[in-house]
C-alpha cells in the first residue's frame, strides 16, 4: 500500500511555493501542488504553483489540473479533487469532461457576432453587387449614424425588439426624433437591420427557435405607424402630356451640353445617369441603336435603345472633342455632373424634373397609343414579367420599339397650338 501523504495545512503549503517541484498535501489521494521551478537569472520572478490530482483512469495515469495556487486555495484545491475521484468511481473522466466544456466555450465565443461586425461582413458580401456607390455610401451612413450608436455593440443574439425600438422611433417621430422625424430613412434602415440579423443566423451567430426583431409585418407593423401615412409617397413632378411639345420648342432654344443631354433623355426615355454616361462607342449611327452596357443599367443588363430619327439628328449636331468618348462632355471633357439636367429644368422654371420625363412617355403609351404594354416598359428599361417568363423572353422587341420611339418622336414634334385661357405651364410657353 503506497504511503499515505501527511495533510498539510494552509500556511505549511504557502511555504511549498519556496521549493520547485511535485509536492503531495495529503487530504485527498494523489493531490499534489506542482512549483515551477524559476531560472537563476530570473531573480524578480516568483515561482508559478498550480494544483495537480494524480489518478489512475482506464489503466493509465492521468494529471488533472484544477487550477493555480492561490487563486484556488486549499480547501477548494480538495473539495475539486474529492469531486473529481467521485466522477472517476462512477466511470467518468472529469479531466476529458473539462476539455470538452472548455472547447464549446471557446467555440460559443467563436459565435459571439456583435451587429456592427455582422453589418461589416453583410456589406463585404453584397456591396460589390451593388452597381450605385450612392447606394453603398447610404447603407454605411444609416448604419453609423443610427444604428451602430444602439445596436454596434450588442451581440445579435442577445438585440431584441425594444433594441430595434429604439433605433427606429426617432426615425418616426417618436420622442426626441419630433418633428424631425425621418421616416423614409427610418424604413430603409429597418430592412437593412432586418438583412443584417437574418445574415447573421444563417452563418450561425444566432440559434433557433428565433424571430428577426426588425421584421415588419405582424411585428413592428403593430408597434410603429406605416411610412406612407406618415410621410406620403411623392412622385416626381412631370409634366402633362399635352405641354411636353411645347416644352420641346423651348429646350431646343436653351444652349448648352445640359440641354442637349435632357433632350436626348427625353427622345430616349431613358435615365439620366444613361444620358450623362453615354459614349460614342455605345452608338452606331447607322443602325440608329443606342447600346447602354449591363453596368450602366438600374436592372443590371445590357439595354439596347432604337433612335429615332429625331436623336439621331441631334446626335449628329454635337461636337466632338478631341481624346473624349462622351457624347455629353462638361466644358472639361468630364461626364457632366448630376444636377446638370435638373439645373435645365429649373432655369427654365418647369414644374418637372428630368426623371418626371419618363413618366410622361409612360403616360403617353398607355393614354394616346395602341402599343402593347410590354413594348412600353421594355423602351424604359423595366423588368416584364417574372424571372421565368424573362428566361423564355429571349428577344428585346427592338424594331418594336424602334415604331414606338418613332412615334413619341412624332408627337413631341406636333405642331404647338396656343393655349385657350391665361394659364402659363411654365415660363417661355405662351398663355
Amino acid at each position: 500500500m503506497p504511503k499515505k501523504a501527511k495533510e498539510l495545512g494552509p500556511l505549511e503549503v504557502r511555504a511549498l511555493t519556496k521549493s520547485p517541484g511535485m509536492h503531495a498535501v495529503g487530504g485527498v489521494a494523489g493531490l499534489h501542488l506542482v512549483v515551477s521551478k524559476v531560472p537563476e537569472d530570473a531573480v524578480d520572478r516568483v515561482p508559478a504553483a498550480s494544483w495537480v490530482l494524480r489518478v489512475m483512469i482506464g489503466g493509465k495515469r492521468h494529471d488533472l489540473g484544477l487550477g493555480g495556487f492561490p487563486d484556488v486555495p486549499l480547501a477548494d484545491a480538495r473539495r475539486k479533487a474529492r469531486e473529481d475521484r467521485e466522477a472517476i468511481a462512477k466511470g467518468r473522466n472529469p479531466g476529458e469532461e473539462r476539455r470538452k466544456a472548455k472547447a464549446a466555450l471557446l467555440a460559443d465565443a467563436g459565435k459571439l457576432l456583435t451587429f456592427k461586425q455582422a453589418a461589416e461582413d453583410y456589406l463585404a458580401a453584397h456591396e460589390k453587387g451593388w452597381r450605385n456607390p450612392k447606394h453603398r455610401a447610404a447603407w454605411s451612413h444609416t448604419l453609423e449614424a443610427f444604428a451602430y450608436p444602439v445596436l454596434g455593440k450588442l451581440a445579435c443574439a442577445d438585440i431584441d425588439t425594444p433594441h430595434v425600438l429604439s433605433v427606429l422611433r426617432p426615425l418616426w417621430g417618436i420622442g426626441d426624433g419630433g418633428p424631425k422625424a425621418r421616416v423614409e430613412t427610418g424604413k430603409r434602415l429597418r430592412q437593412r437591420i432586418e438583412a443584417i440579423l437574418d445574415s447573421a443566423k444563417a452563418a450561425g451567430a444566432i440559434k433557433s427557435p428565433w424571430e428577426n426583431p426588425a421584421r415588419w409585418s405582424g411585428h413592428l407593423d403593430q408597434l410603429l405607424a406605416k411610412p406612407r401615412k406618415l410621410a406620403p409617397i411623392i412622385h416626381r413632378k412631370a409634366l402633362p402630356i399635352d405641354d411636353t411639345p411645347a416644352f420641346m420648342v423651348l429646350l431646343a432654344k436653351v444652349e448648352g451640353m445640359g440641354a442637349r443631354a435632357l433632350a436626348f433623355a427625353i427622345y430616349t426615355a431613358a435615365r439620366s445617369g444613361e444620358v450623362r454616361g453615354a459614349t460614342w462607342a455605345e452608338i452606331d449611327l447607322d443602325a440608329k441603336v443606342w447600346t447602354v452596357p449591363a453596368s450602366r443599367t438600374k436592372q443590371g443588363r445590357e439595354h439596347r435603345v432604337p433612335l429615332s430619327d429625331a436623336a439621331v439628328e441631334l446626335l449628329n449636331a454635337l461636337p466632338r472633342l478631341a481624346k473624349c468618348e462622351m457624347v455629353f462632355p462638361s466644358s472639361a471633357g468630364a461626364q457632366l455632373s448630376d444636377m446638370t439636367l435638373s439645373a435645365v429644368c429649373r432655369r427654365m422654371d418647369v414644374p418637372a424634373v428630368p426623371h418626371g420625363f419618363r413618366s410622361t412617355f409612360r403616360d403617353w403609351c398607355g393614354e394616346r397609343t395602341a402599343f402593347a404594354r410590354e413594348v412600353a416598359e421594355a423602351a424604359l428599361g423595366h423588368s416584364v414579367g417574372n424571372e421565368v417568363e424573362a428566361a423564355y423572353r429571349r428577344g428585346d422587341a427592338l424594331e418594336k420599339r424602334r415604331k414606338l420611339m418613332n412615334a413619341w418622336a412624332g408627337f413631341l414634334a406636333k405642331p404647338v397650338e396656343p393655349k385657350a385661357g391665361n394659364v402659363t405651364p411654365f415660363r417661355g410657353v405662351a398663355a
